[in-house]
């Protein structure tokens, strides 16, 4: 009896290896790998040379070195924000790369799913990749680029490291969060490019800056989101400041 439950006992461990084959370094889990974000589908909708398919006061927009350049130079400052407007049509669903360079005390933004406003030209009214410059020695002061803003609207629908919900009333529910805001502001190129990448998608808006998310809204409100607007670019009310914006491509979902 002992040999015939020795032969068992030998005959079930056998069975169990085959079945079951140790782990072995060859046999570790592995992960599909991802290829870098493609550029398939985006279309330039500036070509660095003219304001052709834009529309603003030339008064503070020209094109200089490339660039869509908004300034707004002493003695020549604006009583309300405006904007370079884009009039190649509309953005609904859609992807946005572009490259934008801020000086230190500047304010802009890119709005995209906006309405065009008529009591005063060139005024946009929707949501907003919010920019502003801090400069070398003042990085601390760039309080709102990646931010998610409604020009003209319900102001802020996410701060820079936000994942937010706005609900019927005008409300804006905090859901999740991306990272730390202040440290998030070393993300920030000051005083030179930074590469935007806007998605929006449905109800769902997500703003990137430099390979990293910055705020995604997950707009819940239907009294007062938008589905399709204007795309356009702005100089804000402030003090002396250049903004250039470059490398425009539009992608329609």
């Amino acid at each position: 009896m002992m040999r015939n439950d020795h032969y068992a006992v030998v005959v079930g461990c056998v069975l169990i290896t085959l079945i079951c084959p140790p782990r072995t370094a060859s046999a570790q889990q592995t992960y599909p790998t991802t290829a870098p974000a493609s550029e398939a589908g985006f279309e330039s909708i500036f070509d660095g040379k003219s304001l052709t398919g834009w529309d603003g006061d030339p008064k503070f927009w020209r094109v200089e070195d490339g660039a869509l350049v908004g300034e707004i130079t002493p003695g020549n400052e604006i009583k309300r924000n405006t904007f370079v407007i884009w009039r190649g049509g509309v953005t609904g669903d859609f992807e946005l790369k572009l490259r934008y360079r801020i000086s230190g005390k500047g304010n802009s933004g890119i709005n995209y799913r906006s309405e065009e406003l008529t009591d005063a030209k060139f005024s946009l009214k929707g949501y907003q990749f919010d920019i502003d410059g801090g400069g070398k020695s003042n990085a601390a002061e760039v309080r709102h680029t990646g931010n998610n803003y409604e020009e003209r609207g319900r102001t802020f629908m996410a701060l820079r490291g936000q994942v937010t919900r706005a609900v019927e009333g005008g409300k804006r529910e905090v859901i999740g969060a991306l990272g730390e805001y202040k440290e998030m502001m070393g993300l920030i190129k000051n005083d030179d490019w930074n590469d935007v990448h806007i998605i929006a998608r449905g109800n769902t808006l997500v703003h990137m800056l430099n390979g990293h998310v910055m705020s995604i809204v997950v707009d819940d409100d239907p009294a007062h989101r938008a589905a399709e607007g204007k795309l356009g670019v702005q100089v804000h009310v402030g003090p002396p400041m250049k903004v250039e914006y470059k490398d425009i491509r539009l992608k329609k979902l």
